[in-house]
């Protein structure tokens, strides 16, 4: 898996004219036989179907679309500008799924976000490289923002509660999405499912486990694989932590002063 893209990595001025399609192409030399926006949607096929950054480079953009590797930086200044294009782009989809504001309790509202959060990470497993410590700034990660942030307006949050709120339920979807993609990874690479891995494995772990040695861990393992039929259910994981935290802003508002919320 590649190394972890970083937001803001670019020439801020270039990549947010880029970002923001104000930037102008060159007047003088060749003519321009692409846009920004091909060559983007292109390099996003590519980490689609890789499911990785690691391949992805501005030379193996260019002979997707036909072109020498130096016509692209035309539209794009470098492969960290090219990333957080890619990643404001995917972003666009999000903002589509979540729609305008719809009068829908808060609860079904962060459920909401969960849910197209988790969706792209399904759909495009890279964007779980890019790290956003430093926020992209892209209209449409702007406008995911908005977005999000409006489920929870007015329901006795404070400005930075909201911000926090929102930035918990994107922590808890991306743990639990990197673990399910990372699972899945692991499958792909070694050939076998993990069912299979276990039945290769359980009569070896059986003759070195001590089930009275560690009781609790014995106890409550079986109780969960039996549920689960599998050592971790990442599905399950993300239904019960979604629920948990859910009820935590509940008990939140409830805090609050009568009116509030």
């Amino acid at each position: 898996m590649a190394e972890t893209e970083i937001t803001g990595s670019g020439d801020p001025a270039r990549t947010i004219a880029t970002l923001w399609g104000i930037r102008q192409l060159p007047r003088r030399g060749p003519r321009h036989t692409l846009t920004t926006e091909r060559v983007v949607a292109a390099a996003v096929e590519i980490a689609d179907g890789d499911q990785d950054l690691a391949a992805l480079s501005m030379r193996r953009v260019a002979e997707s679309l036909g072109v020498g590797t130096m016509s692209l930086y035309t539209y794009i200044a470098s492969r960290e500008e090219l990333v957080e294009v890619m990643l404001d782009r995917v972003y666009e989809e999000a903002v589509r799924r979540l729609g305008p504001r719809a009068d829908l309790p808060w609860e079904d509202g962060l459920r909401r976000v969960a849910e197209v959060s988790w969706d792209l990470y399904m759909r495009h497993p890279w964007v779980l490289q890019v790290f956003t410590g430093r926020p992209p700034l892209g209209p449409h990660s702007i406008a995911k923002y908005e977005r999000e942030l409006s489920v929870i307006d007015g329901i006795g949050l404070t400005d930075v509660e909201m911000d926090a709120v929102i930035t918990l339920v994107h922590t808890h979807v991306e743990g639990v999405a990197r673990r399910r993609i990372e699972a899945d990874r692991a499958v792909r690479r070694s050939g076998i499912s993990d069912q299979q891995w276990w039945d290769r494995v359980q009569p070896l772990f059986a003759e070195v486990f001590d089930p009275e040695r560690f009781p609790v861990a014995a106890r409550v393992g079986e109780a969960a694989g039996q549920a689960h039929h599998a050592a971790h259910n990442p599905e399950h994981a993300y239904a019960f932590g979604l629920d948990r935290l859910l009820q935590g802003v509940a008990a939140l508002i409830g805090t609050r002063a009568p009116g509030l919320s």
